[in-house]
């Protein structure tokens, strides 16, 4: 594709995702990530030549104007929309797929000083929330979603709609995932209840307790069927994670 068919495939992408896209005019004069990406390229072009330094310092030239960070190293795909900009960095070893969207201070960062390929893996039609970091040599699958403020540590399946500090799967295919055991949760206070419990039910077993407890969560099970069938009900409404 020729760079002028790219240019315009690029703004018509935009005015398809962004409604506040009024004109091809403002778009092209109005919308600093779409610059990054143009920018970009030709640094991508001249790092590939072994012009590093010269396409480190277009880079940098780009990051002034748009307050995008996008490492010459970094493999793009088409239509790559990145909304309002301002905050984003895009690491050496990232790929991102075709039809992405990100949102202003979006992540695709690393883990630590090794070599080799260390930044994610965005597939395409994934659309990535304000603030969101996702970090380490992994892959967030075709046509997924990432909350706003999360942060992804791990492999994300194609299809769904991660959230949380670390991200987690609240949508996968279209439907609700519910969590109801607490070790599906990565989080250390997590871990200390799940302790906490188990050294609380020996301790009863050790002074003979014969009383009979409820099952663990029974309540926040009974909460959540429902809230499945609540869902059901209004299905019509609910989308895969749409404000999040």
């Amino acid at each position: 594709m020729s760079l002028f068919l790219r240019i315009r495939d690029d703004i018509r992408s935009v005015k398809e995702r962004d409604p506040a896209a009024r004109s091809t005019l403002e778009v092209f004069l109005c919308y600093p990530g779409l610059w990054a990406v143009w920018i970009h390229r030709v640094s991508q072009k001249l790092w590939k030549w072994k012009l590093r330094l010269l396409a480190r310092v277009l880079s940098q030239v780009a990051r002034f104007y748009t307050g995008v960070d996008i490492h010459p190293g970094a493999r793009l795909g088409h239509r790559l929309f990145i909304d309002h900009a301002t905050g984003v960095v895009i690491g050496e070893t990232a790929i991102v797929g075709d039809d992405v969207t990100m949102y202003q201070g979006v992540t695709l960062g690393g883990t630590g000083k090794g070599h080799g390929k260390r930044h994610p893996t965005i597939c395409n039609g994934v659309f990535i929330g304000n603030n969101a970091n996702v970090l380490g040599n992994i892959t967030v699958g075709e046509n997924s979603r990432v909350g706003a403020g999360s942060v992804v540590l791990a492999d994300v399946p194609p299809n769904s709609t991660v959230v949380g500090v670390p991200a987690h799967i609240v949508y996968h295919n279209g439907e609700r995932v519910l969590i109801t055991d607490p070790h599906d949760v990565k989080d250390p206070l997590s871990d200390a209840l799940i302790a906490l419990s188990e050294r609380v039910q020996e301790l009863e077993q050790r002074l003979g307790a014969h009383e009979q407890w409820a099952a663990p969560f029974a309540s926040e099970e009974a909460e959540r069927a429902a809230y499945r069938v609540e869902l059901d009900q209004i299905r019509s409404y609910v989308s895969m994670g749409e404000g999040i």
